[in-house]
């Protein structure tokens, strides 16, 4: 019997060293190539106040990404990261280049430049810092049932900023952003983010459950001569958003909050003016803190100055999660919108909704 085991074990390993031989080979005109992904994948029933009530299975994200360390600078690089996801109503999925950009790290002291289709100084500082469940919802400024103002990603350059008490990011972009459709604009947009890292770790790669840390913010974009904010003679306007948020985080828990104000240059448009807070937070218990309870209110008030109409729109996100492991989380959410005079942030009509999602993050 013994003989007959040490001979399927011989057997198996001659098996697989054949097989690996056979593998083919990865070639780059690079020292090193790092691979990696993201998936937010999920179901979502949603129910509209005097509509119907909808299920659907959704691939919201599907992030593939590589960097080619390819200069004489270790910390150089160029990335390239693929968007992928389902449209609603399209019936098709749809595939965004996300992130193309080359990465130059010590231009300045402490401070790197990304140039091509590269991070808003924004959008994923709090993604990462200050919400963490981009998976079930965007940012207060980047979600269409809050403010909508912004986006992720954009041609330009943004300068990257690190200390242990200071962190900043500065750039230029075209200011339509990676999705945008038609023509760019004629001008540029300038945007930033200055944040005081007050427990003194800012220039860290700091993780929310292991790490502490107290931040605050200043951030906020002059989008000038944008081909996505026109008037009603088709004319180019520019409109300024700035902002505030504070983040306070410790192993067990965090807590943030914020304010923005947005003006558009139009007035005769609620578009991109009015003003606005948002609160979150998330709780987490367990051996490994492994489970979280997380909440967030987001209140957006639109004006449009030449009616002196105001409209006011309110979000409520609450769930659970469950981080399996450092590559799989899994997450149970609802989402209340309230929409006052049943009208949103364009002054379209519109009406409240509420939804339940299941969803999970992957990353590899």
């Amino acid at each position: 019997m013994k003989k007959i085991v040490l001979s399927s074990l011989v057997v198996l390993a001659l098996s697989a060293t054949a097989m690996a031989s056979e593998v083919t080979p990865v070639f780059a005109k690079a020292d090193k190539l790092k691979f990696s992904g993201t998936h937010y994948l999920g179901y979502t029933s949603k129910n509209v106040d005097g509509g119907d009530n909808t299920g659907s299975f959704e691939m919201r994200r599907n992030y593939v990404q590589v960097k080619a360390y390819l200069l004489e600078n270790p910390k150089d690089y160029i990335r390239i990261t693929l968007d992928g996801t389902y449209i609603d109503g399209s019936g098709k999925a749809s595939m965004f280049v996300k992130y193309a950009y080359l990465y130059l790290n010590e231009v300045l002291p402490y401070t790197g430049v990304e140039i091509g289709m590269v991070h808003k100084p924004w959008i994923d500082y709090e993604s990462k810092q200050g919400w963490g469940m981009r998976s079930i919802s965007k940012v207060f400024a980047e979600a269409s049932e809050s403010a909508k103002l912004t986006a992720s990603a954009d041609l330009g350059f943004n300068l990257k900023t690190k200390t242990p008490y200071f962190t900043s990011e500065i750039g230029l972009f075209n200011g339509e952003g990676y999705k945008a459709s038609g023509a760019v604009g004629a001008g540029v947009s300038a945007e930033w983010r200055t944040t005081l890292a007050l427990l003194g770790n800012g220039d860290k790669k700091r993780k929310v459950t292991k790490n502490s840390f107290l931040d605050t913010s200043f951030f906020g974009q002059y989008n000038m001569k944008n081909s996505g904010n026109l008037d009603s003679t088709g004319n180019e306007r520019d409109f300024i958003f700035y902002g505030f948020h504070a983040v306070y985080n410790t192993p067990l828990f965090l807590v943030a909050g914020q304010y923005i104000t947005a003006e558009n240059d139009y007035k005769a448009t609620s578009i991109y003016n009015g003003d606005g807070y948002s609160l979150n937070g998330t709780f987490r218990f367990g051996e490994k803190k492994q489970y979280s309870v997380i909440g967030r209110y987001d209140a957006w008030i639109s004006k449009n100055d030449s009616t002196g109409v105001e409209q006011t729109t309110n979000n409520i996100i609450y769930g659970v999660a469950l981080q399996q492991n450092k590559n799989v989380k899994w997450l149970l959410s609802a989402q209340n919108y309230v929409a006052k005079d049943g009208r949103n942030y364009e002054g379209k009509d519109v009406s409240d909704w509420n939804s339940v999602m299941v969803t999970t993050e992957i990353k590899w």
